[in-house]
């Protein structure tokens, strides 16, 4: 048994406890309804500029992109544009891509041997797939959830949710981005546990954040469709949060304070964890730079002054010896001055 999974399971099932029994059984609904957040925001806000900076601020030695195709050289050549991009445009087109499409992932294979010992390589479409899905269902889920923060609501955001929750499914309304959620970070969560060459590879810190999203999600979905909560006295504390008049409703039940529990320990966690992708895909010197290395030179910021023997200096240098030697000089060896012609009535008197 990889002990990585349980430490995470025990630690999220000890988050849970403690923001529950907190609020039911001793009443701390300042801390973990005003306090724990404001606290939360405070550490991830500082903790992803700092992290950006950080990365803003690093050198890169040396131009490293991570390469797909046919660099750009000979017309003969047909160059691979977006795997293997030369200007600034295509950088653009390569990360756009990147970012909404996933599409280094897609391109993802797996290796099998098959009888005989041949290799078959073949795409690795699902994890692709469950990757798209938890991503989307996850940015549907937190733009969804600023109708609690704005007032009036939107009505782009209302489209939104009535697109969201199409497929009416009884009273209330059946949002299918909670469902995906659900279904793709559990998905995820199993794909490290059962395949042995993942679970081999995985740590603690790669588990801990999907089952604190599954949480999230499962007491999301709890307190919609089992669990009645008081809708309005929940708006009413996360609009005082973000308007800065932080109040504490009654009434809204101790598992609404464990969601925001949740959320806030996820909001503290980003900018120190795997997740801080979000930011540094667009700071990775793999995908930002283009590959001109062909026409324009990269200088090390790490490079200090120190003193250089060019080629034309060593050619000025050595050009005679090349010449004897039939080596090819790009500065031929300038010509002989001509012996002066002897004074015809100087030989006559002589």
């Amino acid at each position: 048994m990889n002990r990585h999974y349980m430490f995470s399971l025990i630690a999220v099932l000890l988050l849970f406890l403690i923001a529950y029994v907190g609020v039911a059984a001793v009443g701390l609904e300042v801390l973990f309804g005003i306090i724990i957040p404001y606290a939360a925001i405070v550490v991830f806000t500082v903790g992803f500029i700092y992290r950006i900076v950080g990365w803003a601020r690093s050198p890169v030695p040396f131009r490293i992109p991570t390469t797909c195709g046919q660099q750009k050289s000979l017309p003969i050549f047909k160059q691979a544009k977006i795997d293997n991009p030369s200007t600034k445009g295509n950088v653009v087109i390569r990360m756009i891509l990147e970012i909404v499409l996933f599409r280094s992932l897609f391109r993802n294979t797996k290796v099998k041997v098959k009888e005989g010992g041949k290799l078959f390589y073949g795409y690795e479409l699902w994890l692709w797939l469950f990757a798209l899905a938890f991503h989307y269902a996850f940015a549907t889920v937190l733009v969804r959830h600023l109708r609690f923060f704005t007032e009036p609501v939107p009505q782009w955001l209302q489209l939104l949710e009535n697109v969201d929750s199409f497929m009416q499914i009884g009273l209330p309304g059946v949002f299918l981005s909670g469902v995906v959620l659900l279904a793709a970070v559990t998905l995820l969560f199993l794909r490290r546990v059962l395949l042995p060459q993942i679970r081999y590879i995985s740590l603690a810190n790669d588990y801990f954040p999907l089952v604190l999203i599954f949480g999230i999600a499962f007491t999301g979905i709890l307190m919609r469709y089992f669990i009645k909560v008081d809708v309005v006295g929940a708006k009413e504390l996360a609009y005082g949060l973000v308007s800065f008049h932080p109040t504490i409703p009654e009434g809204i039940g101790a598992v609404f304070y464990v969601h925001v529990f949740f959320v806030s320990v996820l909001l503290a966690y980003f900018p120190f964890s795997k997740l801080m992708h979000l930011g540094g895909i667009f700071m990775s010197p793999t995908r930002n730079l283009p590959t001109n290395t062909r026409e324009v030179r990269h200088v090390n910021p790490w490079s200090y002054p120190v003193k250089v023997h060019t080629y034309e200096e060593y050619e000025d240098e050595f050009r005679e010896k090349m010449v004897e030697a039939e080596l090819p000089v790009d500065k031929e060896l300038p010509p002989e001055p001509e012996e002066p012609e002897a004074d015809e009535t100087s030989e006559e008197k002589e």
